[in-house]
């Protein structure tokens, strides 16, 4: 049985457990035979049941305007998220990120490498944007290696860049998908940007594949509102699934009185 079908049963018997009356609608006799010869036993039909053949012909004389469902709230009404510290998104011009089917030769390999600690240099004096621009030179004469984009990388997060990071370490991961140090600035810049659950992916394979103290440290931030979006989201799915049984059912009494309409 594929898991569409068995994730429908789940809510079936869920909303059976809710309403067992649901399991004396002629609808569900099979059902009940079933259970029956299983050795089971239904629950008791509820008191108004028995009255529901001699009240049906009443009601096809005086037919009761239907009742509207309440509107369902918004998936979003009661789910509140703590966003201190989501930026708004960085919508710059992508960045340059070489040609990945260059041939790199064992000179333009040294010229990266020198690009790359003039960059670190950079960096470790504070000047962001020329570490920025050091590193994309090391890129475009060694575009295959995937420490430099997870380098510039860090520097796009602490620049608050956090799209263009995502973009740096999409590539490194592309070269190099075992690298802790590119997922853990890629679930960086997912928390700069509200991404809770991607942010808690990639801390948590970060420190799977390298554990880090600070990767850790954030993910023990992220997860607890990566795991309420989760959450929230298996309820509402749960309730789709059983409003659509309900409705399922209500199409089958319908034909079914229609049917019965017809050949009297």
């Amino acid at each position: 049985m594929d898991s569409r079908k068995l994730s429908e049963l789940r809510a079936f018997v869920r909303l059976c457990k809710q309403n067992p009356g649901l399991l004396h609608t002629p609808e569900l006799a099979f059902l009940r035979e079933w259970v029956e010869s299983m050795g089971g036993t239904i629950p008791p039909a509820p008191a108004n049941a028995s009255t529901e053949e001699t009240s049906k012909g009443k009601a096809e004389e005086h037919p009761e305007e239907p009742v509207k469902s309440p509107e369902p709230e918004s998936e979003e009404s009661d789910l509140e998220i703590d966003n201190e510290g989501v930026i708004e998104p960085d919508n710059d011009d992508h960045q340059e990120m070489g040609d990945e089917n260059v041939e790199v030769t064992e000179e333009m390999a040294d010229q990266a490498n020198e690009k790359k600690i003039e960059a670190m240099n950079a960096l470790s004096e504070g000047d962001l944007q020329k570490a920025v621009d050091l590193f994309t030179d090391a890129i475009k004469l060694n575009p295959c290696l995937a420490i430099l984009y997870a380098k510039r990388a860090s520097v796009f997060v602490k620049l608050q860049k956090p799209n263009a990071a995502i973009r740096d370490c999409d590539r490194a991961i592309k070269i190099n998908p075992d690298s802790a140090q590119t997922y853990k600035w890629r679930g960086k810049a997912h928390r700069l940007l509200g991404h809770w659950e991607e942010a808690a992916h990639d801390l948590a394979l970060a420190c799977k594949l390298d554990y880090d103290e600070d990767a850790s440290a954030m993910l023990k931030e992220v997860q607890p509102r990566a795991q309420k979006i989760a959450e929230h989201r298996r309820k509402y799915e749960r309730k789709r699934e059983e409003k659509e049984i309900k409705e399922r059912i209500e199409r089958v009494k319908k034909a079914r009185e229609e049917h019965e309409k017809a050949q009297r």
